[in-house]
């Protein structure tokens, strides 16, 4: 198995296709993630620039559609290549809104701080983590973080069958000890998504400080699986082994239907038994690999576009935020929506919504 890798050509090449989209400002645009026409509509114009989680790309998508069915003259262009590339081309100036599966860390704030670009946080969804495997595995029904570590976890590195880790599933106590004796085929977000941050932070991180004297500096994850920021390429590699092992947003596991198979999760140490991800415990807190879904806009982009600021309107209104659940996120609690749309009124700046 191998990491994908190259993120400094993917970084060059997404600068360049934003820049080529301010080129041609007020023009046509015919990538997947735009839509709209050059007839009618609204008086605005300009260009929106958003860039940064995939796990978040189908709720900014539909809402950039959303928008432009009202503002023709404005280009926006929505990109999806991880979270922390996102926020790599936001800190450095070259996006207007930063979408991210996790909140911004310290030392992207200060990349933010020393390149000029100060932002507004905005919480607009909740997601679960989804566990997955193949449609055609009966063997697993259930997995908890210890079992997690066991399969995925940096002791588990050459690991080529599941029962190879019996061995150290056993020693740590993970409750779906025995492992079946089949192929273990792990396909999983990479380095640069906020998925895998989110995930090695929630499941792993605890475990290998914590109970295996790890490296509070990791690795936290074995090096040796098939990783993508794309997650239907996950979604693809999931789907063609029987014995496979991943994990991806939860909209994208449900949208993927047949193909692949949600398993229920358990956090014994926590006294958490095994629950599905769906959107009532997602909402409720009950399945343990729940987060926040983020977008970032820059500040500038607010004061000197007009078009940005509405367009974020548009995102926190009772439209915009439909588009959470309807491209199959979990909508925020009234009062937290509240707190997001209240922090755009005010305007804000910082990390103040995820450090409260």
């Amino acid at each position: 198995m191998t990491r994908v890798t190259g993120k400094p050509f993917r970084l060059l090449l997404l600068a360049l296709a934003f820049s080529l989209v301010a080129a041609a400002c007020g023009g046509d645009d015919d990538s997947e993630s735009t839509s709209g026409s050059s007839e009618g509509g609204g008086d605005l114009s300009g260009e929106i620039l958003v860039s940064g989680s995939s796990t978040v790309e189908p709720i900014s998508s539909l809402n950039a559609e959303k928008f432009q069915s009202e503002n023709p003259g404005v280009s926006i262009a929505v990109d999806g290549p991880g979270t922390s590339d996102g926020f790599e081309l936001f800190c450095n100036g070259e996006t207007d809104i930063s979408d991210a599966s996790r909140p911004i860390e310290e030392e992207e704030v200060t990349a933010c701080e020393e390149n000029g670009v100060e932002f507004v946080e905005l919480k607009v969804a909740i997601d679960g983590l989804s566990v997955i495997t193949s449609s055609e595995n009966s063997e697993i029904e259930c997995l908890d973080f210890l079992d997690l570590y066991a399969l995925v976890g940096p002791e588990s590195e050459g690991f080529e069958n599941w029962s190879d880790a019996n061995d150290l599933g056993e020693e740590l106590g993970a409750p779906t000890t025995p492992y079946p004796d089949v192929p273990l085929e792990v396909t999983a977000p990479g380095e640069e998504s906020g998925t895998f941050d989110s995930f090695i932070e929630i499941v792993l991180e605890g475990i290998a400080v914590d109970e295996r004297d790890q490296s509070e500096d990791g690795p936290f994850v074995r090096a040796d699986y098939t990783a993508s920021a794309n997650d239907n390429v996950i979604i693809e590699g999931i789907g063609g082994s029987p014995t496979s092992l991943g994990w991806v947003g939860y909209a994208f596991a449900e949208e993927a239907g047949e193909a692949v198979k949600l398993l229920q999760v358990s956090n014994e140490a926590e006294d958490v038994e095994c629950t599905e991800p769906i959107p009532e415990t997602i909402s409720s807190g009950e399945y343990p690999i729940a987060r926040d879904l983020y977008i970032y806009v820059k500040q500038e982009s607010i004061e000197n576009k007009p078009e940005v600021e509405a367009f974020v309107d548009l995102y926190l209104s009772d439209d915009g935020l439909a588009s959470v659940g309807e491209v199959g996120y979990v909508d925020l609690a009234d009062e937290d929506k509240q707190v997001t749309i209240d922090n755009w009124e005010a305007g804000e700046l910082g990390p103040v919504i995820s450090q409260e």
